[in-house]
């Protein structure tokens, strides 16, 4: 049942957007890369590559570790970002 499961777009593509919700859900900007490799994988089921399990389970890695790094590279904490505060809310300037 699993393996007839992994073997159907649709089912990658949920995987997608749940991973996709999640990192909504929980803070930390990990789980995008992984949503998107699976969509990427999802759509290339969808179009007929024949692979089997272990090769699906490849593609969703490579793809999903290439767009962790994208992201992290165009939407990461940049140098110069970090806010640092010099006055307390408090403080009557």
């Amino acid at each position: 049942m699993l393996a007839t499961l992994i073997g159907t777009w649709w089912a990658w593509v949920i995987l997608g957007f749940a991973l996709g919700v999640l990192e909504v859900l929980v803070p930390g900007f990990i789980f995008l890369g992984f949503a998107i490799g699976a969509v990427v994988t999802g759509i290339l089921v969808g179009f007929g590559v024949p692979a089997g399990l272990p090769a699906l389970i490849l593609i969703f890695a490579v793809v999903s570790v290439i767009a962790w790094f994208v992201l992290r590279r165009t939407m990461g904490v940049r140098e110069g970002q970090v806010k640092i505060w010099d006055r307390d809310i408090n403080d009557q300037r």
